[in-house]
């Protein structure tokens, strides 16, 4: 990952402002500790802090044409890079191995209409000198963060994150996934238009090998590096399937012959987490180097605000998920590992939270996973990629390779359906293609492994611990003043109020409250969700612990009857556990808890 700024039309060409663009830039060399660089022509600065994942030796932007016209600073993993590059071979002399450089001979070729030829994820600024224009865009599903902001002098500021432009601009807002910005044309257009886009209801038979063949591509193709790398690992259906296809392709890459076949493996949790044990049981299985990194409740707490610093939000599951990801990402990073991969995306795709159990029918499936999907960029997204890049390590999620995305969204939604009479759990799509008698890719009892929120996986006392700690510092008089408080985005429980503060320090412009998604929600599911099981509407509390029996059996919506619950812990109407217990459900959407 790097962290890009641009200023572009700015009425100020003095020194004055070229040091105020470089301080700006100097926010972001969390993301890029590895160099710095800054272009400017006239009113219009593009600067760049890299981190040098792909060729470190050359590849220090911006980056530039022949005869430096064209320029452009890039956040990016191309990779398709080196096919383009030798579509390009004679017509076009490149002076860098990175893998950003193509962009440049794709806009000489094409004009702005090559976005989509590009496979990968990325966030770039070009500045074209000879027309004094200029394009922005940013990757299909927003993996990589990008701000667009207006300066009261009617500069646009482009920046990977808010910190850079949030003081200098009195509007900014998020940049839209799968969009280009152009000077030429006067505003946004949408590159990136797939079928499920429209969310109608595809019809394509599921086929077990298809959808295994597009993964084990997307993640060797994730594989391209010339630094230390590797994965992390929860123990999850997820994470493990990343770790399980990396080690296996492993020694068929250029990688391989650089820093040997070993694979290294992270994890973190507090003592005895369900991912410390899971994640354990996978390394032994497929052999990685593993690491295990432990917290404490109170080590959260304290990161808490460095954590809504970097990650610039205050949604709540958002920085419980966060702050264990931030703390294991320095210790990577000290251990000299630049890039991971991990397995974010797969519950949006496949429907894998466990509240999808209570969609009514197929139709209403599909359209959660789209908005899921198309949400994507405001939470996991924004959280693996800025809390790892807190540290200047970066992130790669598979999950999210464009024509994966086009295989598991063109798939009809009747096969993701959790369906007990069937033997089919959450994400059984994807379990059952990587069921494999022969040649395992993991053991039976993890590849079944049931879906734990991350928060959750990583100890279960540490939301409990988040509450506590909050609910002291939070009074009761400062909750029935929040909506006076807060009118945007009212906090509904102490702890968001405390995340609340935070954030309002630290970023107390209008726009940046703005840039954080808002509403209702149970496990991770969109408001729209929300409808499928009543007595979600009463709950102040996000936790998937309310729809989930740990160790046990799953809430069964499709089964009449109750479900016994043996050892496993049982979430009562506000998220907390209740020791043994049982859960009854009736009918497809009216599962009851007692």
């Amino acid at each position: 990952m790097c962290g890009i700024l641009a200023v572009l039309g700015c009425a100020d060409w003095s020194q004055a402002k070229r040091a105020r663009v470089l301080s700006c830039s100097r926010r972001l060399k969390h993301r890029g500790p590895d160099w710095s660089g800054l272009f400017q022509c006239e009113g219009n600065f593009l600067a760049q802090q890299r981190l040098a994942v792909v060729s470190p030796l050359s590849g220090d932007q911006p980056l530039y044409n022949e005869d430096r016209t064209v320029v452009v600073v890039a956040n990016g993993e191309i990779y398709n890079h080196k096919k383009i590059r030798k579509q390009f071979a004679g017509k076009h002399a490149f002076t860098t191995g990175s893998d950003c450089e193509v962009i440049i001979p794709l806009y000489e070729e094409y004009g702005e209409n090559f976005v989509n030829m590009l496979d990968g994820v990325f966030a770039f600024v070009l500045y074209d000198t000879r027309n004094n224009t200029y394009m922005v865009a940013r990757d299909a599903v927003g993996v990589n963060p990008l701000y667009i902001g207006w300066g009261s002098d009617g500069a646009v500021w482009i920046a990977s994150e808010m910190k850079a432009l949030h003081d200098d601009c009195p509007k900014f807002e998020l940049f839209p996934p799968g969009h280009l910005y152009s000077s030429a044309a006067g505003g946004f257009r949408r590159w990136y238009n797939p079928e499920w886009f429209a969310e109608l209801v595809p019809a394509t038979r599921y086929e077990p090998l298809v959808l295994r063949e597009a993964f084990e591509k997307a993640v060797i193709k994730r594989l391209m590096t010339d630094v230390p790398f590797g994965v992390l690992l929860s123990g999850g259906l997820d994470s493990s399937l990343v770790a399980s296809v990396t080690k296996r392709h492993l020694i068929e890459t250029e990688a391989a012959k650089k820093f040997g076949t070993e694979l290294h493996s992270f994890v973190v949790g507090l003592e005895n987490s369900p991912d410390l044990k899971a994640a354990r049981e996978v390394a032994d299985f497929l052999g990685t180097i593993h690491h295990e990194f432990h917290f404490t409740v109170q080590d959260g707490i304290d990161a808490i605000e460095e954590v809504i610093y970097h990650n610039e939000t205050y949604d709540v599951t958002t920085i419980r998920a966060s702050t264990p990801m931030f703390l294991m990402a320095r210790k990577i990073k000290a251990l000299g590992v630049k890039m991971v991969l991990s397995g974010e995306g797969s519950d949006e795709l496949l429907g894998g939270y466990l509240y999808f159990h209570f969609a009514p029918n197929k139709e209403e499936f599909h359209k959660e996973t789209c908005r899921k999907v198309k949400a994507l960029h405001q939470y996991d997204c924004l959280r693996a990629n800025k809390a790892t890049s807190a540290w200047g390590l970066e992130v790669r999620v598979p999950f999210l390779d464009k024509e994966f995305i086009d295989v598991a969204m063109s798939m009809d939604p009747e096969w993701k359906l959790y369906d007990p009479d069937l033997g089919r759990i959450e994400k059984w799509v994807m379990r059952k293609a990587f069921d494999d008698e022969e040649e395992p890719y993991l053991p039976k009892h993890i590849l079944y492994r049931q879906k734990e929120q991350f928060s959750d996986g990583v100890g279960y006392s540490w939301i409990d611990g988040l509450k506590a700690f909050t609910e002291q510092q939070v009074s009761d008089a400062m909750m029935k003043n929040a909506a006076e408080v807060f009118p945007y985005n009212t906090p509904i429980n102490k702890e968001a109020y405390y995340y609340r503060m935070i954030f309002e320090r630290l970023y107390p412009q209008e726009s940046a409250r703005e840039t954080v998604p808002w509403g209702p929600s149970i496990a991770c599911s969109t408001p729209a969700a929300i409808e499928w099981v009543a007595q979600w509407k009463s709950s102040n509390d996000p936790s998937g612990r309310l729809i989930t029996s740990h160790n046990s059996a799953t809430l069964a919506p499709h089964a009449n009857g109750a479900v016994e619950n043996g050892n496993g812990a049982v979430a009562n109407g506000n998220g907390h556990a209740n020791g043994n217990g049982k859960v009854t459900a009736n009918g497809k959407a009216n599962g009851t808890l007692e």
